[in-house]
């Protein structure tokens, strides 16, 4: 696992890396997937790092709560609430998750199956 000023997702956030950024604000990030898995696929971090969600804290938890509700708002905005969207947090390699910092994908417009992977 990377240290903080190797993360990829922290060098997005202080703008070392471009990223087409979606969303931004004082807390979060959200940013166009590069492997896209769907129509809409972003990335929503928080701007302070936190490894894995298995890492949240009463002191951090509500980060959560702003990565859903960015994602939620973002869906209005992109067309894909209405018909469906999914959310996704992927905790240690072997659900999937490669880049060491909490991360929530929003998928959107196509049908998504049940189960995922």
């Amino acid at each position: 696992m990377k240290e903080k000023g190797e993360c990829l997702f922290c060098r997005i956030v202080s703008k070392e890396i471009p990223a087409k950024i979606a969303y931004e604000d004082n807390e979060v990030v959200a940013f166009h997937d590069i492997h896209p898995q769907a129509p809409v696929h972003l990335q929503i971090i928080p701007k302070g790092h936190i490894a894995r969600v298995s890492e949240l804290t009463e002191g951090n938890a509500a980060s959560v709560s702003k990565l859903v509700l960015t994602a939620n708002r973002l869906a209005k905005e992109l067309g894909v609430s209405e018909e469906g969207y999914r959310l996704v947090i992927n905790c240690n390699p072997g659900a999937g998750q490669s880049v060491y910092h909490l991360h929530l994908h929003l998928l959107g417009g196509r049908a998504m199956r049940w189960p995922p992977g």
